[in-house]
């Protein structure tokens, strides 16, 4: 079949070259936004008299027409028949309805019309991977209500530290993902041109109206220079930066999650829904869930780095590299919005263990630091009750013994400050509940974290049953 840009070339192209240069197979999905593209700028067309509005009613019917048929199954993309979304799109309707159909790429390239699909194809996309972030936020919240007096162990250097609850350790990832959604805001603002209009490159000399299809298709503003225009792809590489980092923050907690079910911790049990099982050892529950996530964040990150290595050198305007940004990004969105389908329902079934946590909270002498406290809230200098407790600390471990089981003797063998009330301050309820500094993880201070991110939630419609 004749390509629809058919008569500068004397001979078919070659079927390995058709096949190469192809990219309908992966751009087909932006059928709807092309189609989209192709209706406002024909009613742009007619509008402004640059072509009959018998035309574009024909054009308006043929399109719909397609959509109709592409989303019902009638119509199958293949390299050998078509070379992109754009031009299928455009061939289909010109067999449809001849004539008017050839008039529809009036004013308008294939390069600005690639820009436009791409544009809005990731604003929608932005908007779907947005809805799901915040649902897993929800999910955290919902899960840090049932679990503030929750005490557990805090972590540095993977060594136990100090005291924490586990709502405290799960509003720190509410935090990421705020930031996560702040992120895909931001991108989403900064691309809100619409590059339908640029041309290939220089405009045109066409009466069009760009105000009025940026307008119509739900965009801010036309961009502001025809070359830029076509060869932008900054919000692509800026949408993958942040599911990179969104993806970081997924795989972060997959980490403890995969920690956390293991036998060695045992701070929480995932649901068999989102678990699975050894092909030898009866006995194994994996939690695969988390270990895909943890190894598809380089997926993401390979998209980026993708983008980023291929526009590196590429000279204005458009060049046929371009191409390669719909597979990179196209993944990387496939990939983060499978991840997050997954990873909400598996955070909400699974079973916190409080008791083991708890436990482990009372091994590993996390209250040291309380202790230390303790000493210098009576005024010895700071420096000097922390060698006191460190001296406390090691006398422990080579009697088996732990700071709430020493005696008053032993105390005072250390230092003649201590007294009785000692006990009542290296407690572990104690402990959390007197870090009520801002971020802390005292159960109010921590409810105080959790109002900000119901907050955030609500402000971006999405509500809280806490019946």
């Amino acid at each position: 079949m004749a390509k629809m840009w058919a008569g500068r070339f004397q001979k078919e192209t070659d079927a390995v070259v058709n096949d190469f240069n192809s990219s309908v197979m992966f751009d087909c999905r932006m059928y709807a936004e092309d189609i989209r593209g192709s209706l406002a700028h024909a009613a742009m067309l007619g509008r402004q008299g640059i072509i009959a509005q018998e035309d574009v009613q024909q054009i308006t019917d043929g399109l719909n027409g397609i959509l109709a048929d592409i989303e019902a199954g009638k119509i199958a993309f293949s390299p050998e028949k078509y070379e992109d979304i754009h031009m299928a799109n455009e061939q289909l309707l010109t067999e449809r309805i001849g004539d008017a159909g050839k008039r529809l790429h009036t004013a308008r390239s294939r390069n600005d019309q690639v820009a436009l699909d791409m544009r809005l194809y990731v604003k929608k996309e932005i908007g779907e991977i947005r809805a799901l972030v915040l649902d897993f936020m929800r999910v955290l919240y919902v899960k840090a209500s049932e679990n503030l007096e929750t005490v557990m162990p805090g972590y540095t250097h993977l060594q136990r530290a100090q005291p924490i609850t586990f709502a405290h350790h799960i509003m720190a990832y509410a935090n990421m993902l705020k930031r996560d959604v702040r992120r895909l805001d931001d991108c989403l603002d900064g691309m809100n041109e619409c590059p339908l209009g640029s041309g290939a490159l220089a405009g045109t000399t066409y009466p069009i109206d760009r105000e009025f299809t940026a307008q119509t298709l739900g965009f801010d503003r036309p961009t502001d220079n025809s070359l830029d225009g076509v060869s932008d792809r900054d919000y692509c590489i800026e949408l993958c930066a942040a599911l990179s980092i969104l993806m970081m923050h997924l795989s972060r907690l997959s980490e403890e999650v995969i920690a956390w079910c293991s036998w060695e911790f045992k701070f929480i049990e995932l649901d068999d829904a989102y678990s699975t099982g050894s092909s030898i050892m009866p006995q194994k529950k994996n939690p695969d869930v988390c270990e895909l996530i943890r190894g598809k964040t380089g997926r993401v990150y390979g998209a980026l780095t993708t983008l980023l290595t291929f526009m590196k050198a590429i000279p204005l305007a458009y060049n046929k590299d371009m191409q390669e940004d719909k597979e990179a990004t196209f993944e990387a969105i496939d990939t983060v919005k499978n991840c997050l389908r997954v990873i909400a329902p598996m955070f909400a079934t699974m079973t916190v263990l409080p008791e083991n946590m708890k436990n482990a909270a009372k091994r590993g002498f996390i209250n040291a630091t309380d202790c230390a406290d303790y000493l210098t809230k009576k005024g010895v200098p700071f420096r000097d009750a922390y060698k006191a407790t460190g001296t406390l600390v090691h006398y422990c471990i080579e009697h088996g013994k732990t700071l709430d089981t020493l005696s008053l003797d032993e105390y005072k063998a250390v230092s003649e400050v201590f007294e009785d009330d000692v006990y009542h301050a290296i407690d572990l309820s104690t402990c959390v509940r007197e870090r009520r500094s801002i971020g802390g993880p005292a159960p109010e201070e921590v409810a105080r974290q959790m109002v900000n991110i119901r907050d955030f939630l609500k402000d971006r419609g999405i509500e809280i049953d806490e019946a």
